[in-house]
């Protein structure tokens, strides 16, 4: 029952991952340097300058490298299970009695651990990809070096929002990882050591 929630898990991250994929992907096909792109004018000193829009350029591509990493990796731990399934296959179903009994050899600490750098990577992603919208807003409406209102409307609560949320996601992968380990420690210390 765990490997299915494993793969059901996985595909979570890889359908999320192609969509987040595909929103950088297409922000890479937007030309920064147009300077019909910004609403600012080009004498202002909100003017953005070409670090801002080199930076644009750069978290996009570390963005889009961190979620096809962790979608690789997903896809990855996909593919071992289903090996896994064709190898070793016990199934037991009794459908009206809801009883499934699926029997996987799959090394679940590697597959946990390869989960946590699925996640350390759509994590990234994220970081990547918020810290190059806030690059966007700031050709679009003026950099935050000077104040713009309309650059820190739009940036404050990108920057409070996604942080709280991937501060969620990496704790609640962590209290599952952690409580993984508990079992783990409870079941060794049960088993009576050989003399």
């Amino acid at each position: 029952m765990t490997t299915s929630i494993h793969v059901t898990a996985l595909d979570s991250v890889v359908n999320v991952n192609s969509l987040f994929t595909l929103a950088v992907f297409i922000g890479l096909t937007w030309n920064p340097y147009d300077s019909s792109n910004t609403l600012v004018n080009p004498g202002s000193p909100c003017f953005p300058n070409l670090r801002i829009a080199e930076d644009l350029i750069k978290f996009h591509v570390y963005s889009f490298s961190s979620f096809l990493f962790s979608s690789l990796v997903a896809l990855a731990l996909k593919q071992a299970i289903k090996i896994s399934k064709s190898h070793a296959l016990n199934i037991h179903i009794n459908f009206r009695g809801a009883e499934f009994l699926e029997h996987v050899d799959v090394n679940k600490s590697l597959l946990r651990v390869g989960m946590l750098v699925s996640g350390a990577g759509s994590v990234a992603g994220c970081v990547f990809l918020m810290l190059a919208l806030v690059n966007v807003v700031q050709i679009k409406v003026g950099t935050l070096a000077c104040g713009s209102g309309h650059a820190l409307a739009a940036v404050v609560p990108l920057v409070i929002l996604v942080p709280l949320a991937l501060l969620i996601y990496v704790c609640v992968g962590l209290y599952a990882f952690t409580l993984y380990l508990l079992w783990l420690f409870k079941l060794f210390r049960s088993v009576p050591e050989l003399h």
